[in-house]
C-alpha cells in the first residue's frame, strides 16, 4: 500500500519539514495553507522543474535509475533495485555514492516513501519524459514491435542485420533522446537494396537509392509516433528494449562518473596570475572613470527607444581608446554600479533622440572616485556580477531585426547573474591558480548541472571574457581576490535575509576581505611625481586622489598605466588658474610634490601664463569686455575668429557683445586669448567650472545574487514557517469536522434541504453559548467572499460583531455579525 506525499509530509517532525524548505525555497513563496497545498506545490511541474536544474548529472541518472525500476503494479521501486541497475555496467560507482544520491534525492522529495517502496513525484515524468534518454517501452509504441523485443534472440539478429547507414541511425538514438526527425519522404521511399519504380523524390536526397529509416520502420527497431489514427509526419522513436540492447557496453544508463570530468591543464604560478588581474583591474579602473569623464564633458543624449545611440557609443569608444564591446560593457557596469545615470533636460526637442533625457555620471560617482582603487574595482566588479543586463548583446539585432544598444531594455536578461556565479564557481571549485579551457569549463558546468548549462555555450564563453577583461580571473584562471569576492556574495545570497543589516559590512565603509587581498597587490598609492626638463610629469605609480586632482587641474595626461606621463602646457596652466590657482599656488605644488627639482622653464611658463591671465574682464551686457590695455581690445576687435560675436568698442577700453558670458568666454579662450571673468563689482570670479551630474542611483549590488531564485529564508524563520502550516492543517481538519450547515449549507449536505438556520437563529445560538461558555461551530463568510468555519467559545456580543476564543490556537477573534452565515452548538 503506497502513501500519498501529504501523508508523509505530515509524518515528518518539524526539522525535516523545514530542511525541505531550505532546499525548496520556491514552496514558500507564498505560503501554503497546509500540508496538503505544500505537497500539491512539491509535485507541480514549475516546482519540480526548479529542483531538477540544481541537480548534476550523477544524481539526474540515479533518478532516471529509479524510473526505470518502477513495478508496473504499484509504480514504486527500492533502493536495491537503483542499486542493482546503477551497477551494470561495466565500470560501476562505489555503492556509497549511489546510496548518497539516492539520499539527495529524498531530501529533495522527488523521491519519498521507505526504501523498499520508494516513488518517485509524478511531474519528474512531466519535465523529462524520456528517462535516462531511453523510449517508452514497445509494448506502448507497437504490438508488433513488442512482439519483436519478447523475442531476444530474434531482436539481436534483427540488430546484427541492420546496414551500417541504418546502424549508425540507432547508435545515435541509443544515446538519447530516443526521438528523431526525418523528412517526411524518408518514411516512404523504399528498403535499401530495394528498386525504386518511381522517380526520385528531392526529400530523400535525390537518387532512389532507399533510405535507412525505412528498413529501421519496417524490421520494427523503429516506430513511427501516432498522434490518434493519424502518424506525425517524420518523427520516430526508438523502443526502450532496443535502446537497453544498444547499450549493453556502456550500461543500461550510459557512462557514470559520480565526480566531475579532470582538468588537463596543470595549475599556473598563483602570484603570476593575481599580478596579471591586478594588473587588468587597474586599467579597468582607468577606462571607466575616463568614460565617465566623457560623459561629464559631453552627455550622451538617451534614444526614444531607450539606451544610447550607436553613434555616440562609438564616440566614447573612440575617445576612451577602447572597442566598442568593451566600451558598453564598462558603460554597462557603471549603470549597474550606480556611477552614471539619466538626467532630465525639459526644453531639448529634436527628431532622434527621446530630448528629454541625457546620461551622465551621477553624484555617487564623486564619492566612488574619492575611495581606494581596490574599493572602485570591487563596487564594478560587484555590479557586474548583480546586473541583469548581458553587455555582449550591444551590437546585435532583436527579433525584430534592430540593433540593441547600450542601456536599452532589450540587453536585459534575468538569468544572467546565476549564468556568472555558476561559470565562476566552476573555477573556484578547482585548486588555485587552475586555468581550464573554455571547453573544460563547459564540460564541467554540463556535469553540474547539465539542465541549466545546456544550449548556453555562447553566454558561458561571453562570461569567461567579460572576468578577464575586468581583472576577476588573470591568466584564465580565478584570483584570489576573485575567489574571496565570489565567496562573500555567494555566502550573503546562502545566508538569506538580514533584515538588521547585522552583515552589512560593504554598506558599513570598511574594505572587504577582497578590497584588502587586491590592495596588498597593487602599487601602493604615491604623492609625488619627477618633473622633467620637457616639462612632463611622471608620476611612478597610481596618484592618492588629492594628487590625482591637482594633476586633473594642471596637466594633460599623455600616456596612462602602472607609471602615467603628464604633461605641463599652456592651456593646462590657464584651465588651472581659471580654476582658482595662483601662480604662487601652482609653484608652491610643483615644488611640494616634485622628487626632482623644478625646471626654469616650468617656473617661466607659469609665471608667463599667469602675468596675461586676466588681462581681459568679461561682464554682462549680454556681455562686456574691458582691459586697461587699448592694444589688446583692438588686437581683439580685429581677431576675424571672433567676427561671430559681433563685438563693438563702447569705450576705448571697452567692448560689448549681445551673446552671454558663457560663449564669449569660450570664443575668446578658443582663440588663444586668457580672459576673465568679473561680477558687478569688478572682483575676477575664479571657480572651477559647475559639475553637472545626474540623481543619484541604487547600485544594484543592495540585490540579491539571482533575481530568479525564490529568497533564502533562515532556519528559525522556515520553523515559523512550518508552524504556520501545521496550523493551517490542523484548521483544515477541523474544518472538515464541523456541521454540514456551518461548511455551506446545501452544498455541504449535497444538495438536500438546508435546515431553517436564518441569521436572526445563529444570533440565538451565540447569545446562548455566550451565556453557557459553550463551544460553538461558527460559518461565515471572509473577506474574499469565500466560506469557513471554525470552532470557538463566544466572549462577547456588541457593537455588531462578535469575539471568540479559538479554542485550538487559544487566539482571540473578531467576527462582523453580518457576515456570519450560521451557528451550532458543538457536541
Amino acid at each position: 500500500m503506497t502513501t500519498s506525499l501529504a501523508d508523509h509530509l505530515r509524518s515528518l517532525p518539524d526539522e525535516s519539514l523545514a530542511a525541505l524548505l531550505q532546499l525548496r525555497p520556491d514552496l514558500v513563496v507564498p505560503v501554503p495553507a497546509d500540508v496538503s497545498a505544500l505537497a500539491i506545490r512539491a509535485q507541480s511541474r514549475v516546482s519540480v522543474a526548479r529542483a531538477l536544474d540544481g541537480l548534476d548529472q550523477f544524481t539526474l541518472q540515479i533518478l532516471d535509475a529509479a524510473r526505470l525500476t518502477r513495478s508496473p503494479d504499484d509504480g514504486t521501486t527500492a533502493t536495491d533495485a537503483v542499486l542493482a541497475m546503477a551497477t551494470a555496467g561495466p565500470h560501476p560507482p562505489a555503492p556509497t555514492a549511489i546510496r548518497a544520491a539516492v539520499a539527495r534525492l529524498r531530501a529533495l522529495f522527488l523521491l519519498y516513501g521507505p526504501e523498499h517502496a520508494l516513488q518517485v513525484v509524478p511531474a519528474v515524468d512531466e519535465v523529462a519524459p524520456y528517462p535516462a534518454g531511453l523510449g517508452r517501452p514497445a509494448a506502448e509504441l507497437d504490438p508488433r514491435t513488442a512482439a519483436l523485443c519478447a523475442d531476444p534472440a530474434k531482436l539481436r539478429r534483427t540488430l546484427l542485420a541492420a546496414p551500417p547507414s541504418a546502424r549508425a541511425i540507432l547508435d545515435r538514438l541509443a544515446a538519447g533522446p530516443p526521438v528523431g526527425s526525418v523528412p517526411p519522404g524518408a518514411l516512404q521511399a523504399p528498403p535499401l537494396g530495394a528498386e525504386d519504380p518511381v522517380l526520385s523524390d528531392p526529400t530523400n536526397g535525390g537518387a532512389p537509392t532507399g533510405s535507412p529509416v525505412r528498413w529501421l520502420v519496417d524490421n520494427r527497431l523503429l516506430v513511427p509516433v501516432t498522434t490518434g489514427s493519424s502518424t506525425t509526419s517524420g518523427t520516430v522513436e526508438l523502443p526502450r528494449e532496443v535502446g537497453l540492447l544498444l547499450r549493453r557496453d556502456s550500461g543500461p544508463l550510459g557512462p557514470l562518473r559520480t565526480s566531475r570530468p579532470p582538468v588537463a591543464a596543470a595549475p599556473r604560478e598563483p602570484k603570476a596570475v593575481d599580478s596579471a588581474g591586478a594588473g587588468q583591474t587597474m586599467e579597468v579602473v582607468r577606462h571607466t572613470e575616463g568614460l565617465l569623464e566623457q560623459l561629464a564633458d559631453e552627455p550622451a543624449p538617451v534614444l526614444r527607444s531607450g539606451g544610447i545611440g550607436v553613434r555616440d557609443l562609438r564616440r566614447l569608444a573612440r575617445t576612451a581608446g577602447l572597442d566598442e564591446p568593451t566600451a558598453a560593457l564598462l558603460l554597462e557596469v557603471a549603470y549597474a554600479a550606480g556611477l552614471a545615470g539619466e538626467l532630465e533636460m525639459p526644453g531639448a526637442t529634436t527628431s532622434r533622440y527621446g530630448a528629454d533625457q541625457q546620461v551622465l555620471p551621477t553624484g555617487g560617482y564623486e564619492v566612488w572616485r574619492a575611495a581606494s582603487l581596490a574599493q572602485r574595482w570591487e563596487q564594478l566588479a560587484r555590479a557586474w556580477l548583480m546586473m541583469t543586463r548581458q553587455a555582449g548583446l550591444v551590437g546585435r539585432r532583436d527579433d525584430r531585426d534592430r540593433p540593441i544598444t547600450a542601456l536599452s531594455a532589450e540587453a536585459e536578461r534575468a538569468s544572467v547573474p546565476a549564468t556568472r556565479r555558476a561559470v565562476l564557481s566552476v573555477l573556484a571549485d578547482l585548486e588555485p591558480a587552475t586555468a581550464p579551457t573554455p571547453e573544460e569549463v563547459q564540460d564541467l558546468l554540463d556535469w553540474r548541472a547539465p539542465r541549466r548549462s545546456r544550449g548556453r555555450d555562447a553566454a558561458h564563453r561571453e562570461v569567461l571574457a567579460e572576468a578577464a577583461q575586468l581583472g576577476v580571473t588573470g591568466l584564465g584562471a580565478l584570483t584570489s581576490y576573485g575567489r574571496l569576492l565570489l565567496g562573500e556574495l555567494t555566502s550573503t545570497d546562502e545566508r538569506g535575509d538580514d533584515p538588521l543589516g547585522v552583515h552589512a559590512d560593504v554598506e558599513s565603509g570598511d574594505p572587504s576581505n577582497a578590497a584588502r587581498a587586491l590592495d596588498a597587490l597593487l602599487p601602493a598609492p604615491v604623492d609625488h611625481f619627477l618633473v622633467q626638463a620637457d616639462l612632463t610629469v611622471v608620476v611612478p605609480g597610481p596618484p592618492e586622489p588629492a594628487l590625482a586632482a591637482e594633476l586633473e587641474a594642471m596637466t594633460e595626461l599623455e600616456s596612462a598605466g602602472g607609471a602615467s606621463v603628464h604633461r605641463v602646457t599652456t592651456a593646462s596652466v590657464r584651465r588651472a588658474l581659471d580654476s582658482g590657482y595662483t601662480a604662487d599656488d601652482l609653484h608652491d605644488v610643483f615644488r611640494r610634490r616634485s622628487r626632482t627639482p623644478v625646471p626654469q622653464g616650468l617656473t617661466y611658463l607659469v609665471d608667463d601664463v599667469a602675468r596675461k591671465h586676466g588681462g581681459l574682464r568679461v561682464g554682462l551686457a549680454g556681455a562686456y569686455l574691458r582691459s586697461d590695455d587699448e592694444t589688446l581690445l583692438s588686437e581683439v576687435l580685429a581677431d576675424r575668429r571672433l567676427e561671430s560675436l559681433a563685438l563693438r568698442r563702447l569705450a576705448p577700453t571697452v567692448l560689448c557683445t549681445q551673446y552671454q558670458v558663457g560663449r564669449l568666454l569660450g570664443a575668446l579662450r578658443d582663440a588663444g586669448f586668457a580672459p576673465v571673468q568679473e561680477d558687478g563689482t569688478g572682483s575676477a570670479v575664479l571657480a572651477r567650472p559647475r559639475i553637472r551630474r545626474a540623481p543619484a542611483r541604487v547600485s544594484v549590488t543592495t540585490r540579491t545574487l539571482d533575481p530568479l531564485a525564490a529568497p533564502k529564508l533562515p532556519m528559525p524563520r522556515l520553523l515559523g514557517v512550518v508552524e504556520h502550516i501545521r496550523r493551517g492543517d490542523a484548521a483544515a481538519r477541523a474544518a472538515r469536522r464541523a456541521p454540514a450547515v456551518v461548511r455551506g449549507g446545501a452544498a455541504g449536505l449535497g444538495g438536500g434541504p438546508v435546515p431553517a438556520h436564518t441569521h436572526s437563529e445563529a444570533l440565538a445560538v451565540l447569545q446562548q453559548a455566550v451565556r453557557d461558555k459553550a463551544l460553538v461551530w461558527v460559518g461565515y463568510v471572509d473577506a474574499h467572499g469565500a466560506t469557513a468555519s471554525r470552532l470557538v467559545k463566544p466572549v462577547s456580543i456588541g457593537a455588531g460583531y462578535l469575539r471568540a476564543e479559538d479554542e485550538r490556537t487559544e487566539m482571540l477573534h473578531t467576527f462582523a455579525l453580518h457576515r456570519i452565515t450560521a451557528a451550532v452548538l458543538a457536541d
